[in-house]
This record gives structure tokens, sequence and C-alpha cells, in this order.
């Protein structure tokens, strides 16, 4: 099995999400990837979730790896496993959904940003990623507001036109799929579906955690992290 583990975040968010794995993962190859207009990355022409997939395995070279993939993230590993299912030997799913809702909020999302930028909303999607416990929220809250608009409204625009629901029986990587109690953007009975069709994924709730349950609760999600990998 390779040593390759590819790590991409949540929509709005950047490789620092990752920060509090970087213990159980210490001696592998660690690519971040980072979305279109996240973290500095360049706004390019991605506007769905294979687009999307295909820039995760631009950047993790020829060989196999297992993904750990966090909300947009999730999603984006879901594809690369139905589409491209030899190069993804294990795969993590955290607080992610086969469908993020109607498409029509994404689409309204994505016209707002454009409208009035991140400001607009940053309170309120912050205000979901965590509990009101949580006491690190700003820098990620600065993170959010330092992504490019436009990369944020095509990602939303991906999300607007994702469904995979009746896709999830073809992945045959072995599967974690992992919930927070207390996330509503993508809740436990979410994660419940991902994992009932996915043959012979494991499903795991986190309680006291909300949307970045690996941000907030690293030491309940290393550890099934290291066991899964």
């Amino acid at each position: 099995m390779s040593g390759t583990v590819v790590l991409c975040g949540s929509l709005g968010a950047t490789s620092a999400v990752w920060e509090g794995q970087a213990p159980v993962l210490a001696g592998r190859r660690v690519v971040t990837v980072e979305h279109p207009g996240h973290g500095g990355a360049p706004v390019d022409g991605a506007r769905d979730m294979g687009s999307l997939a295909k820039r995760v395995l631009d950047a993790a070279g020829d060989e196999p790896f297992s993904f750990v993939g966090l909300s947009l993230g999730g999603a984006v590993g879901m594809r690369l496993a139905l589409d491209t299912p030899g190069r993804v030997e294990r795969l993590v799913l955290a607080c992610t959904s086969a469908r993020f809702g109607a498409p029509e909020q994404w689409l309204e999302r994505a016209a707002l940003v454009r409208r009035e930028g991140l400001g607009a909303i940053v309170d309120t999607i912050v205000g979901r990623w965590f509990t009101p416990a949580f006491a690190g929220r700003e820098r990620y809250r600065a993170d959010f507001l330092s992504t490019e608009p436009e990369g944020y409204a095509r990602c939303c625009e991906a999300l607007a036109a994702w469904d995979a629901r009746e896709e999830l029986g073809a992945i045959d990587a072995p599967t974690l799929v992992v919930s927070a109690a207390g996330d509503v953007a993508a809740p436990p009975e979410a994660g419940a579906l991902v994992a009932e069709r996915i043959p012979g994924a494991r499903h795991v709730v986190l309680e006291d955690a909300a949307h970045l349950a690996n941000v907030e609760r690293p030491g309940a999600f290393n550890p099934l992290l290291g066991e899964f990998l």
C-alpha cells in the first residue's frame, strides 16, 4: 500500500484545517490540495466535482494514494473513487454528504458572493463550522475571508450540481465515514446514508463537534484516522 495521503478540505477553508492531523500522519507523504481561490491557489476553470477531482489527481502524482476529504473535499473524494477507482486505496469522508441540499441555495450563494463578497456570509458560515465551546475560530474566519470570491462561487456551483446518491454502490475502496453530532451542514444522517450505500463502509459519529470536526476534536478524530490508514 502507498504511503501517500491526500488531504482536501472544506469550502471556504484552507489546508490549515489539517494541522491537527500532522502527528498521526507523520512518516507519510502528505499532499494537501487547496480548492480554486482558496489558500492562494489560482482560480481555474473548475466548476464541477469532476474537474475538482482532476485537480487532486494532478497534485497527487502517478501512484495510488489514500484520500481524506472534509465536506466539499469529501464530495471530491467520492467522485475520485467513482471515476478512478484504481487510484484511491482508502477513503476517509468527514462531515460530508452525497448531496448538500437543493441546487438553488448554492446558486444563490454563488451570486451573493460575487455581488457582495465573502464578508456577507462569513459569520453565518463560521458559526456552522464549530460548536459555541470552540475558542479558536478567528484564524479560520480570517482564512475564509482570504478566499477569492470567484473561486468560492465556482465551488458553490460544483456543489449545486453534486448528487452521487445513486452512484455510491460502485465505490470499492475501503471507506470510513465520520460525522459530527452538531453538524448542520452535513448532519449524521447524511453520513449514515453515504456509509449505508458504499459497500462495507464504517460510520462513526463524533460528539461535541460541528462541521470542521477534525479541527475541533482532533483527539477523537486522529485515532480513527490512524487506525483506518
